[in-house]
């Protein structure tokens, strides 16, 4: 509709504006990561949005020790991927962090000359309760001075933080702790007792649910659907045990809209001449939206899985434009298994990204799991941000009169946009249409059809798209 100024310049006569001339197409968000994982804190089931590695830390807490986590067989996962995905370049990423069951904090009793004077617990993070083994990392001193006008001081060390309370007695030090940003404070016993002095000792005891089942991945993984993410990492998981959630993922979000890729890793790496199975992994994968990775990585002296491979390049590919293709780009990680060349062969046959070690750390091609013309994961982006160009320049055209006038204006945003692809070199050209039958016009749709030429594609891809 347009929209017209109500006051009469001369009398019988008013101005009518018409502003569809004047809609362009906004900023387009192509390097947001989405990822799910298991944490030492934070908020469970929510989306956070971190923009740094030291961000991660503070909300998730740091990563167990892989080989020796605290979950047998279950090494906490999110904070390590995010460590990857940074590294890779990630600068904007929407995390969640998964758990089996309800969390429960470390903890520590403090004593005073009287016995158990209260018990300190590790605090979850920010507006949120939810705390877990991270107090493990916590050290607490207690020293006992008589003679000082605050005989007892209690001190809490995490990382580089630190804080000190003081007080005469064990009920003053539990008083001050109520201002901590690290633990809470039970309710106190023999508060007119000294504390009892304690060497430098962490929290212990707590439990993070680090061993969560697919079903419990798939639960968090739906909080994502509704967020602007183009990346998809599944931190820990590989693309045989995930690989079906995170298409039906793909596809829900498809059809609302919000097109995503996933960006996996293989079950496991193989060997140098025998890649037979991540062959397998591939075989029962081929979608376009999906990035099989392999090998896995060091990461000083622990090997990795290709899932932590996988987020290195999810971060690297956040930071190119959608045409610019990860072929021959260098990553910042060391492949656990150097493959020979029969066996590169054989992995890029069956739409594995492959990353080596050449000049550098290198991928050998910038592919999906789809054969031509989505193969390539640039065409992929590509064409997925001129239909995000589309609909953002589309929208604010709804509402308005469906007529020859207002359709035409409409062709002018969206040509503007695409012209704009040909001078950044994502396209090497396209056609454009933009139409509506009578019966059309009436329900209030119009058609938007587009040949599309992405500049690393032979063919021209046909999009269509019926606005309403």
């Amino acid at each position: 509709m347009s929209e017209s100024i109500a006051e009469m310049v001369i009398p019988g006569t008013y101005i009518e504006v018409r502003a569809e001339g004047l809609i362009g197409v906004g900023g387009i968000v192509t390097g947001n990561i989405g990822i799910v994982g298991t944490a030492s804190r934070g908020p469970v089931g929510q989306v956070r949005t971190l923009s740094s590695l030291s961000d991660a830390i503070d909300l998730f807490g740091l990563p167990d020790s892989f080989t020796e986590p605290r979950v047998d067989g279950s090494p906490l996962t999110l904070v390590r991927t995010l460590q990857q995905a940074f590294e890779g370049g990630a600068q904007n990423v929407l995390a969640a962090r998964a758990a089996n069951g309800d969390p429960t904090p470390a903890s520590l009793d403090i004593g005073s000359a009287d016995g158990k004077a209260f018990t300190l617990s590790a605090k979850g993070s920010a507006a949120d309760a939810s705390s877990g083994t991270w107090g493990q990392d916590v050290m607490v001193k207690v020293v006992v001075d008589a003679t000082a006008p605050e005989p007892c001081q209690l001190t809490v060390t995490y990382r580089r933080r630190s804080e000190v309370f003081s007080g005469a007695n064990a009920g003053e030090v539990r008083a001050a702790l109520a201002a901590s940003s690290l633990l809470t404070v039970s309710d106190g016993a023999h508060d007119g007792a000294l504390l009892s002095a304690m060497a430098a000792t962490p929290l212990a005891g707590g439990t993070d649910g680090a061993d969560i089942t697919v079903t419990q991945f798939a639960d968090v993984l739906a909080v994502l659907e509704d967020q602007p993410v183009n990346i998809l990492i599944a931190a820990g998981f590989s693309a045989k045990q995930v690989g079906n959630v995170v298409q039906g993922h793909l596809q829900r979000t498809l059809n609302e809209g919000r097109e995503r890729i996933a960006i996996l890793g293989a079950d496991a790496p193989g060997t140098a001449t025998d890649a037979s199975a991540v062959v397998a992994d591939a075989d029962a994968l081929e979608n376009d939206r999906v990035v099989l990775v392999a090998p896995g990585m060091r990461d000083g002296t622990d090997t990795l899985p290709p899932s932590y491979l996988a987020a290195v390049v999810a971060g690297k590919l956040s930071t190119l434009a959608p045409h610019v293709s990860l072929t021959n780009k260098t990553l910042p990680a060391t492949p656990d298994v150097s493959y020979t060349t029969g066996s590169v062969s054989t992995l890029l046959g069956a739409q594995v990204l492959v990353v080596r070690q050449k000049y550098g750390t290198q991928c050998v091609r910038g592919i999906t799991t789809s054969a031509p013309p989505f193969s390539q994961i640039s065409v992929r982006r590509t064409v997925d941000y001129a239909k995000a160009g589309v609909r953002r320049g589309s929208d604010p055209y709804i509402g308005r009169l469906n007529n020859a006038r207002v359709r035409a204006a409409l062709r002018a945003t969206l040509d503007g946009f695409l012209s704009q692809m040909v001078l950044d070199e994502m396209l090497t050209g396209y056609d454009l249409v933009v139409t509506a039958t009578r019966a059309q016009e009436i329900a209030g749709i119009c058609s938007v059809v587009m040949n599309l030429k992405p500049t690393f594609a032979i063919d021209y891809i046909r999009v269509t798209m019926n606005l309403e």
